[in-house]
């Protein structure tokens, strides 16, 4: 009477205040949103669980469980940020970073304003920004690096380059960053990229993927050589050997020659040109892999494609800033191996 307030402990120690549904169903409803649509999760909690709810119910639950696991993973973030020890025995051979972004379909509403690539100058897309931290411990009879099994991990989100920057630094130091001997950052040339590896891994090795730069000379090679296709298949095939070998150098003068005589030609190609020479030092790929480093950054291409793609990029897709992040942070959960220590962290 004193306090003017209730409260239920039994239902507090079964964590069902302020909701109809037990944490184990919740815990069902939010994978199966994470993993396939609403209306599709909806069918198969029915069918394996014998449990009928809603799709809007799943779309509430998923939602509302990946935005606790965002807030769960910051707060772990911020500990290790705040525990970081000043000096660490190095215990971590390599230490991978890679990162990259995606479009996915927004809805009108969070659309407006933003300028896009559409003929009218708008966007139908929001860049998800996700980014990987993986492991590497040894290399396989022939040389290749082995990615550790089970040591990738996600994180991702709709969110300003600046901020997603330290989402990754905070990945990196609860992975281990001070305890890492050697750290890679393994990703393509893009400038808000290179920005966020400069200002939270100066000291790392910055590798270009290879693939990105092969793709980047492919096209250097059409502005070079217009319409001749068996020049540019020809010139092309030489210079991926240049990059190979890390000869950039030599793919950098010899494309000096082949300069066009139009002006807006000419400017791509000096565009071109330069990206080569600004990141030579990050494409010495037979130096790199001579020492049994990774140099393609296969696994954010694929998580990119997987883990956002599959999930939020489907047909007819439009999504809410709010709802794509919480499904983008469950499913970097499940992925990372973390869905069930949230859970266990709930429990305690």
């Amino acid at each position: 009477p004193a306090c003017q307030a209730t409260r239920y402990p039994g239902d507090e120690e079964l964590d069902i205040v302020d909701t109809k549904r037990s944490p184990g169903v919740r815990r069902m409803m939010a994978r199966a949103g994470s993993q396939s649509t609403f209306k599709e999760s909806r069918e198969d909690l029915k069918i394996y669980a014998g449990l009928e709810v809603s799709a809007k119910g799943i779309e509430r639950v998923a939602e509302g469980i990946g935005q606790a696991m965002e807030v769960w993973s910051n707060r772990q973030e911020e500990e290790s940020l705040r525990d970081e020890p000043v000096r660490s025995e190095k215990t971590i051979p390599l230490l991978y970073l890679s990162y990259d972004g995606t479009g996915v379909p927004m809805t009108e509403e969070e659309l407006r304003g933003r300028p896009g690539k559409q003929a009218d100058g708008s966007s139908k897309t929001r860049e998800a920004k996700l980014g990987c931290v993986f492991t590497q411990t040894s290399t396989d009879a022939k040389g290749f690096p082995v990615r550790d099994p089970d040591s990738t991990s996600f994180v991702g989100a709709i969110e300003s380059a600046e901020n997603f920057g330290w989402r990754i630094y905070g990945e990196a130091v609860r992975r281990g960053l001070p305890k890492a001997q050697r750290v890679i950052v393994l990703v393509d040339g893009a400038k808000w990229i290179k920005n966020l590896a400069q200002m939270h891994f100066s000291e790392a090795t910055f590798i270009i993927d290879l693939y990105h730069a092969r793709q980047h000379v492919s096209e250097l090679c059409k502005i070079l050589f217009a319409r001749n296709e068996k020049k540019i298949g020809q010139q092309r095939i030489c210079w991926w050997t240049d990059l190979d070998e890390g000869t950039v150098e030599k793919i950098i003068r010899q494309a000096q020659q082949f300069l066009p005589h139009g002006a807006e030609a000419k400017k791509k190609a000096k565009t071109g040109i330069h990206f080569l020479e600004q990141n030579k030092e990050h494409m010495r790929y037979a130096a790199f892999r001579a020492q049994g480093l990774f140099v393609g950054s296969g696994v954010v291409e694929a998580g990119c494609k997987t883990l956002i793609g599959q999930r939020l990029k489907q047909s007819g897709m439009e999504w809410s800033l709010r709802g794509a992040n919480a499904i983008i942070s469950l499913r970097c959960m499940i992925k990372s191996g973390r869905f069930e220590d949230y859970w266990e962290s709930r429990a305690l």
